[in-house]
């Protein structure tokens, strides 16, 4: 009997899933209504999940996927990029021939298990809110940790601690590609005031393009600039103190040693 294989396809940049069926379909669905929540809803995606669908694309690619406009009178919009384009258009040929790929594998009579690990490889997924790509440019070595410094590209830079052994068992060195990890817990916001100082290694200074309200937290979103995103939990009563709004900038503040890093083999 002739066996039936399907499964998902997923595209990746730097070793890390960057696109799949639902993302692609939400970039075509915005690209059609001009509107996140419409495409969203188009595809059966909550509006949340849309937003982080599309920080996440952003902070993995060289270029912004998408351009959001500001509310207005007539209500804010989003669109895609000529970059975005091309990204839908080179997914949707690489789709087809993977499905020919499986229509191969569904003809043949050989041992099907190294297809069922490559597809576990390209599921894989971390639980960190915030991820990004970028090349070692610094390692400042000590007696028993080494502080990483990554250029994650357009001047941005995020300082990691691990311990030495660490540094040499992953191969840390000048000009590879890693990739840096920080859970949204570890993000700590304040205004921006540069008379202050802080023990944190890193301060990434954006604008709040997003505050997600619960009964406990806020998710806020600070836009980096070049669709560089950071997410960062906060308590509703920092929230209520009235400084940390969408559209007002502020300073996010990460302790290196809160700075996960992870290479590809």
């Amino acid at each position: 009997m002739q066996p039936e294989i399907d499964g998902q396809f997923w595209f990746k940049l730097h070793g890390q899933t960057f696109l799949g069926g639902a993302r692609i379909q939400l970039l075509e669905q915005i690209a059609a209504t001009g509107s996140i929540s419409a495409a969203a809803r188009a595809i059966g995606m909550s509006y949340k999940a849309a937003w982080d669908a599309i920080d996440a694309m952003n902070n993995l690619a060289d270029k912004p996927l998408l351009l959001r406009q500001a509310g207005g009178k007539h209500g804010g919009g989003t669109r895609l990029t000529a970059h975005g384009e091309q990204v839908i258009a080179q997914y949707r040929a690489a789709e087809q021939a993977y499905q020919k790929f499986l229509q191969q594998m569904a003809r043949s009579t050989g041992e099907l298990g190294d297809v069922w690990t490559l597809m576990r490889k390209l599921s894989m997924r971390t639980t960190a809110r915030n991820h990004y790509q970028g090349k070692i440019s610094r390692v400042t070595q000590g007696a028993v940790n080494d502080e990483i410094t990554v250029d994650i590209g357009h001047g941005l830079e995020i300082h990691a601690v691990v311990t030495h052994e660490a540094g040499l068992e992953l191969g840390l060195q000048v000009g590879r590609e890693v990739h840096a990890l920080i859970k949204s817990s570890f993000v700590i916001l304040s205004e921006v005031a540069d008379a202050l100082r802080f023990s944190a290694r890193n301060r990434l200074q954006g604008v709040v393009s997003h505050i997600e309200s619960g009964p406990v937290n806020a998710e806020v979103k600070l836009d980096l600039g070049h669709g560089r995103v950071l997410t960062a939990v906060v308590t509703r009563e920092a929230l209520d103190e009235g400084w940390l709004t969408q559209g007002s900038r502020a300073c996010a503040l990460i302790k290196a040693p809160h700075v996960i890093l992870a290479v590809n083999e």
